[in-house]
């Protein structure tokens, strides 16, 4: 047993991979923001692949600005930039590996100055970010930039030192501009459909309001290529920290644990440079579209399906609703029958074959994936994974009875008032989750979430009906008729 130390990286055993390139040889190419357990399991691990592979520009420095990043910080700092990922598979198979592609990092708050340096030097090529689907205040329902972020709110009102990740993103696109370097790539890796265009976006409208031309130099000089990212990371607990340690040796304080499954589909486009992403099984395509909406509409828009209904089932875990033969069922039917409908074709993908590879991934045990952590911001999920699919097959005049049934959880969930709802319209929706009791169709009166489909006798009518059968007959009930009536119609 021994702590990870780049100095204890000899004493690991032969089974798990460790990095094969020297430490101070790496040299940072790629600033990101949003150090979280995703980022650990995805982007930095393809990382760890170039790095590898010899091309040592390409490490990553990590930036964080939220109160939580400074414990990553410090444990960064003590383990020497290094961190276990472990991945599991659905037979329970499991692979470690030691990576060390987060070659550094900045705590912000106490270094702004330093951000901004980091950002506007040469060797900065591409920016990345997975600061969460609400990270980006971008209105889904009108396209507009809409801030509720305080930092961002006051990052608007003055940028003399910037505290959120487009006032930083601002600050050093002026500087390179005035400096005569050429633009870093702003990439963003979070599960939005268009994410390139919604970080372009964002921050436009937010340079807009310091510097017009800034902001035009920005739209016509910086690539923001979209992307679909894939990996089911849940959170590091305890009980992942005590695996590494009991089945590896390494006291590591923090780890990541994930699935074994594992895509990045990236558009190639680039300001300043890419590394050999396609080296390391990164797909590179012109479009991503079909892709993110492939992922977006099943995987996510699943998660959203299923949490809400597995809660007042009394389930904790995807794999326990998946186990579940009703619960099971209704989320096979709603990606079948309703989500698979709204999708174009996908280069090289069966979309049928998809879908079981899904059902296989949810309905591993090994990876403990708890329904609390897909219902996280939900009215930032919501409307980009599970609405889409509503708007689209109602423009199809096709049922919607799968996402409407969603959706009256979600509002069941609300006024059932036991468990902890992280969101930053929560109160909103806990007071129309009381009207919507006795009223049924009160949850919709929220235009901020479904724009003019709130207005839509359709929606609220199936809403009403999926209300009303929670209310009468529980969950499972609910989900055994509305499955039962896809099945006749197919």
């Amino acid at each position: 047993m021994f702590d990870l130390r780049r100095s204890t990286l000899g004493e690991i055993g032969s089974e798990v991979s460790r990095p094969a390139y020297a430490f101070d040889e790496l040299h940072c190419g790629i600033v990101h923001f949003g150090v979280g357990a995703f980022h650990r399991s995805h982007q930095a691990v393809y990382v760890e692949q170039l790095l590898n592979n010899g091309n040592l520009d390409w490490a990553i420095c990590g930036v964080g600005v939220l109160p939580g990043d400074r414990r990553i910080a410090d444990v960064l700092e003590a383990q020497d930039h290094l961190y276990t990922v472990v991945t599991v598979d659905p037979e329970g198979n499991r692979d470690a590996r030691i990576v060390g592609s987060i070659a550094d990092f900045v705590y912000a708050p106490d270094d702004p100055v330093g951000v901004v340096e980091l950002l506007s030097c040469p060797s900065t090529m591409i920016v990345s970010l997975t600061i969460t689907e609400a990270g980006y205040g971008v209105n889904d329902a009108t396209g507009a930039f809409e801030p509720k972020d305080e930092a961002v709110l006051h990052d608007l009102l003055d940028l003399s030192v910037p505290s959120s990740v487009f006032g930083f993103l601002t600050v050093a696109l002026g500087l390179r501009r005035n400096r005569g370097i050429p633009p870093f790539t702003v990439m963003s890796c979070d599960n939005i459909s268009h994410n390139g265009v919604v970080a372009r976006t964002a921050l436009t409208a937010f340079a807009r309001h310091h510097d017009a031309d800034l902001a035009a130099w920005i739209d016509t000089e910086v690539a923001f290529p979209s992307s679909m990212v894939d990996r089911i990371t849940p959170a590091t607990t305890s009980d992942v920290l005590d695996a590494v340690r009991d089945s590896v040796g390494i006291v590591d304080q923090w780890p990541v644990r994930s699935e074994s499954f594992t895509q990045w589909v990236l558009e190639d486009t680039f300001s300043f440079g890419r590394p050999p992403f396609g080296d390391v099984g990164v797909q590179l395509v012109a479009d991503v579209v079909p892709y993110e909406n492939m992922k977006l509409r099943l995987l996510n828009a699943s998660h959203q399906v299923m949490s809400y209904l597995g809660i007042l089932a009394g389930y904790t875990y995807v794999h326990e609703v998946l186990a579940d033969p009703d619960l099971g069922a209704f989320v096979e039917s709603y990606m079948r029958n309703e989500a698979a409908p709204t999708l174009a074709e996908v280069p090289g993908i069966d979309i049928s074959q998809y879908i079981d590879q899904l059902l296989a991934r949810f309905s591993s045990l090994a990876v403990a994936d708890t329904l609390e952590r897909q219902i996280v911001d939900a009215s930032a999920r919501i409307p980009k994974f599970v609405l889409p699919v509503v708007r689209d097959r109602l423009a199809r005049d096709d049922s919607i009875e799968h996402a409407a049934l969603a959706l009256a959880a979600w509002c069941g969930v609300y006024e059932r008032g036991d468990v902890a709802m992280i969101d930053g319209e929560a109160e909103h929706l806990r007071r129309l989750s009381w009207t919507d009791h006795d009223n049924p169709g009160q949850f919709l009166d929220n235009p901020a979430l479904f724009g003019a489909m709130a207005s839509s006798p359709r929606l609220r009518g199936a809403y009403q009906r999926a209300k009303r059968a929670l209310q009468d007959h529980g969950a499972i009930g609910a989900v055994r008729t509305i499955t039962a009536g896809a099945s006749a119609r197919g």
